[in-house]
């Protein structure tokens, strides 16, 4: 069983000239229907109200085989505007609720079994939850792979500072870490986003990945650095993008049988021809991604199809 913890919410995207329209997303969310789509039993511990919002991110979740284990509650449903530019790319504002009260106290049962957790984005640094998902991480950490991506959101976390502080705390736990040359600019302004992700490294991954949109990936890890060409592609949009990859990158590493915390080693001791292929495959579905509208990650037939061409 694989566990992703975090936000899940409403994108009401915005395009040039149109209504909104609502879409189910959340960067951990989108990450655990990735998975899912890539034949990964996978469960999810985020809130949403009971609500006609909660109710799509139910059904949506549901829809594509994700267990959910935690219950729905009274709080409306988290919502994120994005407004797309003429070119697809994506800008957010956000209402947002973030807790999941007791949490804790049910861990041991939660995560039995679970041989990776992954978390992030604002589930990681919004108070009062970043409290409890640090608190899973640990929980996991004897017996599982730890992942996580940051997905900044200088919008909701304003202290950049205090961003930075608990970014850094995650990726001292984790043991695979994604971050976008985006997040890394916006963490560590004037530094070369290679080099906060070498720091990274030092801090005890096993593997730390940089996404650069079309630059293509970039990855450092105990063999040294790797990167690969993105796909051409046609872009709907870039909306999820960075999620599918990132689910893509776990994906390749269970497939691997990496996972788990009695294969760490294992997985410090990637060879870079392991990592480039692992790049290649992330790569390849978050562009399947992003031809299509919304965050609509591949399945697994899609991305066999896709890499044999």
């Amino acid at each position: 069983m694989l566990t992703v913890i975090g936000e899940a919410l409403i994108d009401e995207v915005l395009r040039p000239g149109a209504e909104a329209t609502p879409h189910v997303g959340g960067s951990p969310m989108n990450v655990a229907v990735g998975l899912a789509r890539l034949d990964h039993p996978v469960q999810f511990l985020g809130r949403y109200g009971q609500d006609a919002y909660g109710a799509m991110i139910s059904e949506h979740l549901q829809r594509n085989s994700v267990l959910l284990p935690w219950p729905s509650d009274e709080s409306p449903t988290s919502v994120a505007r994005a407004v797309l530019d003429h070119d697809g790319a994506a800008s957010y504002d956000f209402k947002l609720t973030w807790e999941l009260p007791g949490l804790a106290k049910k861990l041991d049962f939660l995560l039995q079994g679970s041989t990776l957790l992954h978390t992030g984005s604002i589930a990681s640094m919004l108070a009062p939850g970043a409290a409890e998902v640090k608190q899973a991480v640990l929980a996991a950490r004897g017996h599982a792979t730890i992942s996580y991506d940051p997905n900044y959101r200088p919008s909701i976390i304003t202290d950049s500072d205090y961003a930075r502080a608990q970014a850094e705390e995650f990726v001292r736990l984790a043991d695979v870490v994604k971050a976008s040359d985006e997040d890394l600019e916006m963490l560590y302004p004037g530094t070369d986003p290679l080099d906060a992700a070498r720091q990274w490294l030092g801090l005890g991954p096993a593997l730390v990945v940089v996404t650069r949109g079309s630059s293509g990936p970039w990855a450092v890890a105990a063999c040294g650095e790797v990167s690969v060409a993105a796909p051409k592609i046609r872009v709907a949009d870039t909306v999820g993008a960075g999620d599918s990859f990132m689910s893509a990158l776990l994906s390749a590493i269970v497939d691997r049988e990496l996972d788990g915390a009695q294969r760490r080693e294992q997985l410090q001791a990637l060879s870079r021809e392991q990592l480039q292929d692992i790049l290649h495959f992330a790569a390849t579905a978050a562009a399947i991604t992003v031809s299509r509208p919304g965050a609509d990650p591949p399945n697994k037939n899609e991305l066999r199809e896709a890499l044999n061409h």
